[in-house]
């Protein structure tokens, strides 16, 4: 049997994600974030086995992403389904991207290896997302992902 502390998010990563979004100077309690903790680990077991009942009706054992959208989305939380639709798809475009710019670069490595003997260094740029992140009072800020 599982113990009730495995099915937990571990503390510290939770501790850190409520730090992130409160002033320097804050400090938060054993109990909040335990209290915390509890909270968001029920709430992605919650989405987890809707997007989970839908894949087994479907016949499919692999809970995807979308699959994710649709129950947050059917629970109710829309604005967290729109949102992470659109996370969803931007990663998918960046993962494609990188994708392509792995093989372009393993096909030249390929090519300068055998005809001059030296290897290309490949290309680390990769594309910035931008995404708006809600601040503790509502409002928004931009922060990129690279």
């Amino acid at each position: 049997m599982v113990e009730e502390h495995d099915k937990l998010l571990p503390i510290a990563n939770v501790g850190r994600i409520m730090k992130h979004i409160l002033p320097r100077n804050a400090k938060i309690s054993k109990e909040a974030k335990e209290t915390m903790q509890e909270c968001v680990s029920e709430f992605i077991s919650f989405v987890t086995s809707e997007a989970s009942d839908k894949c087994h009706k479907e016949n499919r054992k692999t809970v995807n992403g979308d699959d994710i959208c649709w129950a947050l989305s059917s629970l109710g939380f829309d604005n967290f389904s729109e949102f992470m639709s659109r996370y969803l798809h931007k990663f998918r475009e960046y993962e494609r991207h990188k994708a392509e710019q792995n093989k372009a670069s393993s096909s030249e490595d390929k090519d300068e290896v055998t005809s001059y003997g030296v290897g290309l260094q490949p290309d680390t740029s990769a594309p910035i997302f931008e995404f708006q992140i809600l601040d503790k009072g509502g409002s928004s800020s931009s922060a990129n992902l690279k």
